[in-house]
């Protein structure tokens, strides 16, 4: 998440505020807001983000490393925020895929269009402002697949699909019905 260096303060007391609010447990019961990560694997794989978050010199908002308490056995993971992360730190460059936040502060918006493209990954992006025509022409500068502007609703008839190391091709919409057709091309004289 990048944000104004001059609303870092709120963005994060807000994000603290969600995250503790998270109920991690079990599938099965009714308060359980997130529960387990997959496997084995990919709970190693988060943990050690969360220590490189730390390494690098992230300052930890809240969460980190471990299970939440009470949950000593399962894949189970603290929801985790970190801030001040810079473009250079490991967990600011690599897909984490669990319930880790990034804060990272910029000074204008070039520096954020820089920040938001100084990646290998490129799947999608989110743009939020009061002015649309800003918001817009920020989001064509974003090198992602797809950008939502001010938290739209799911559309099945937008492209999905991203750039660089997030892929090639689209579903959804009429580029994602094209990735199912073949073409042929007939070559000859009469």
């Amino acid at each position: 998440m990048i944000v104004p260096r001059d609303r870092l303060a709120e963005v994060e007391a807000i994000a603290r505020a969600t995250a503790e609010s998270i109920v991690v447990g079990p599938p099965g019961e009714e308060a359980t807001v997130m529960g387990p990560i997959a496997n084995r694997a990919q709970f190693h794989r988060v943990q050690t983000m969360i220590a490189a978050g730390l390494d690098d010199g992230a300052r930890l908002v809240c969460g980190g490393a471990g299970q939440p308490e009470g949950l000593e056995q399962g894949f189970f993971v603290r929801p985790t925020i970190f801030s001040d992360v810079t473009c250079a730190m490991r967990i600011a460059q690599e897909e984490i895929f669990g319930p880790v936040l990034v804060i990272m502060p910029y000074d204008d918006v070039d520096e954020a269009v820089d920040m938001a493209n100084d990646s290998m990954f490129g799947l999608g992006g989110h743009v939020q402002g009061k002015d649309m025509e800003q918001a817009r022409s920020i989001a064509r500068r974003i090198r992602t697949g797809q950008v939502h502007l001010n938290h739209p609703a799911w559309d099945p008839h937008a492209p999905f699909g991203g750039y660089k190391r997030s892929g090639n091709g689209r579903e959804y919409g009429a580029f994602g019905f094209e990735e199912y057709l073949e073409v042929k091309s007939i070559l000859g004289f009469a």
